[in-house]
């Protein structure tokens, strides 16, 4: 059960006086018992003192017989040397004692030149009350035996102890008192909140005492219902901040003045293990960190007016932006942007403007140069017609180029506008050998297929007719003549088709070259795509026509010479 506020307050002014008294108590009683010790040790001394009047004037240190009778019958004298042996005893025999030089009462003595102690006797296993007092080359000790005389005789009245329990009961019923008045304001107080928190609405009727308790209950009410909606109004925004933060695409985490962490969150720190070199859960490692040295720099000269800072960071194949921002109380937040695929479609977007620019540049050269001939020179009618055509076949190039990169560019821009369908395989490889078939006769090239009339692919028909018809263009261009072209399904699962597409022609010597055969504009070697008629965007296509489809694709040199191109193509196709 939980104590009320009047408990706890009267248990702890109980706790308090209790330990005081009972200290106050503890004190006297031992003052008491000591004066009482010291008086029956003078008592004692006195005896001893008579003791060494009487041994003193012994030509050799001893007791008369006559001295004993001077005391009390329960006295018992003892008479010990320097050296701790025990010369005479009136109660014990002294052959065969030990040697007392290391009883308390004698090393008391011999240190400050008398001693006391309270023990049982080795020699007759009484216990006594020992007092010592040294003499020149001896020690008079004498000792009263321990009994009900002496221990009521040392005991402490307890006249002040009825003192101190009559003062503590007058002080608990005034404690009670006290705590009552406290714990009544207390829990009126508590009462308030508790009605306030469940629900409750002010009225403006007070329920306080008239004391100085009651007056800031008063004050309370009338400011509690303002800040509870204001505290509700925080904990929506907050909440609205949390989800942000949360669900932001951006690593962020907030930090104090002392750089002490606020909060955080995931991506924050999942971007920091990348850019760091060791596994790291504490956000202040961008302190730390030589990848973080600069924003660290811009964080610690807080003289600069700037505000905000913002630096790049590349490790690991990765890239980061890294913002500084300063707010006014000089708590500051750190955020964290990988722009990896920015900075990858920046360069991609960088090189393809170099490249269409280099590949447009040799079409449009040569179609300046046939028309300048034309209008700069009389040619005789076969020559001009010679130079018109040349200009003609350059204006295809540069058409085949500009609709490639069209293409291309709505693949990975607008894949939505391209419409789905069924399209049966072997249906769309019939058309386009017919459609390509003076070309393959030219140069003596077999197309065959080993693909089952039931392979059904749900896609995009005119790039599934592009990825084939690529393929085969590249088989015309570059694989020589007298040449045998297979395709076939050679695998699938619940979700794929699995084709390889083979040539028997001469393939490509240098391997280095096979991953990149795909990239927009490479060539083996320069001046082969020129020399050789097409883009350089065929493979480029044939790559984002496969991905559209949900699919991979790859090239290898058969061990038997020539080409062959693996890839998949997801059976319900690409996007609708």
């Amino acid at each position: 059960m939980k104590a009320s506020y009047k408990q706890k307050i009267f248990l702890h002014f109980l706790v308090i006086f209790t330990v005081f008294a009972a200290g106050i108590f503890c004190i006297v009683q031992l003052r008491e018992r000591r004066h009482k010790t010291e008086a029956l040790e003078e008592k004692l001394d006195a005896y001893v003192r008579i003791a060494d009047a009487v041994i003193s004037k012994q030509t050799v240190p001893s007791v008369p017989d006559s001295l004993p009778a001077l005391f009390p019958d329960n006295l018992r004298l003892t008479l010990i040397d320097r050296r701790g042996q025990v010369l005479y005893d009136n109660v014990a025999k002294t052959a065969g004692m030990e040697n007392h030089a290391d009883r308390p009462e004698i090393i008391a003595a011999g240190r400050a030149g008398k001693g006391s102690d309270i023990r049982v006797s080795a020699s007759d296993k009484n216990k006594y009350l020992y007092y010592a007092k040294r003499f020149g080359t001896y020690y008079i000790r004498v000792a009263l035996p321990y009994d009900i005389k002496i221990r009521l005789f040392l005991k402490p009245d307890n006249l002040f102890l009825y003192y101190i329990v009559l003062l503590f009961a007058g002080m608990l019923i005034l404690i009670n008192l006290v705590a009552g008045r406290f714990g009544k304001s207390i829990k009126q107080l508590r009462d308030f909140a508790l009605f306030m928190e469940n629900g409750g609405e002010e009225t403006g009727d007070s329920q306080f005492s008239k004391d100085e308790l009651g007056e800031i209950g008063s004050k309370i009410a009338e400011n509690y219902r303002q800040l509870k909606e204001s505290k509700k109004e925080i904990a929506l925004e907050r909440e609205k901040l949390l989800q942000h933060v949360h669900s932001s695409e951006e690593g962020l985490c907030f930090f104090s003045a002392d750089k002490s962490v606020e909060f955080y969150n995931g991506l924050f720190i999942q971007y920091l293990n990348v850019i760091t070199d060791w596994a790291n859960s504490d956000p202040a490692a961008v302190f730390t960190d030589v990848a973080f040295g600069k924003i660290g720099q811009f964080l610690s000269n807080r003289e600069t007016p700037d505000n905000y800072f913002e630096s790049h960071i590349d490790k690991h194949g990765k890239h980061f932006a890294v913002r500084a921002n300063v707010f006014d109380d000089k708590s500051f937040e750190i955020i964290i942007n990988d722009v990896t695929k920015q900075e990858k479609t920046r360069r991609v977007k960088q090189e393809m403007t170099g490249n269409i620019t280099h590949e447009l540049r040799t079409p449009v050269t040569g179609i300046r140069g046939c028309l300048e001939t034309i209008l700069e020179h009389r040619l005789d009618p076969e020559k001009k017609d010679y130079f018109i055509r040349s200009a003609y076949n350059q204006t295809l190039t540069l058409s085949e180029l500009i609709c490639d990169m069209g293409l291309i560019t709505r693949m990975e821009e607008a894949p939505q506008s391209f419409r789905s369908e069924e399209i049966v395989i072997t249906n769309l490889l019939e058309s386009l050998k017919n459609d390509m078939e003076i070309l393959l006769q030219e140069k003596n090239i077999r197309m065959n297929w080993d693909i089952a009339d039931n392979v059904i692919v749900k896609g995009n028909g005119n790039l599934l007719y592009s990825i084939f018809r690529n393929l085969t263009d590249n088989v015309i261009r570059y694989a020589g003549t007298n040449i045998d072209i297979l395709i076939s399904k050679f695998n699938e699962d619940k979700n794929f088709y699995y084709f390889s597409y083979s040539d028997n022609g001469t393939g490509i010597p240098d391997e280095q070259h096979l991953n990149r055969i795909f990239e927009r504009f490479y060539r083996i070697n320069e001046g082969r795509t020129r020399d050789t008629g097409g883009s350089g965007l065929g493979l480029s296509i044939v790559k984002n026509a496969v991905a559209f489809h949900k699919g991979t694709i790859v090239a290898k040199n058969r061990t038997g010479g020539g080409l062959e191109f693996l890839f998949k193509l997801q059976k319900n196709g690409g996007n609708n």
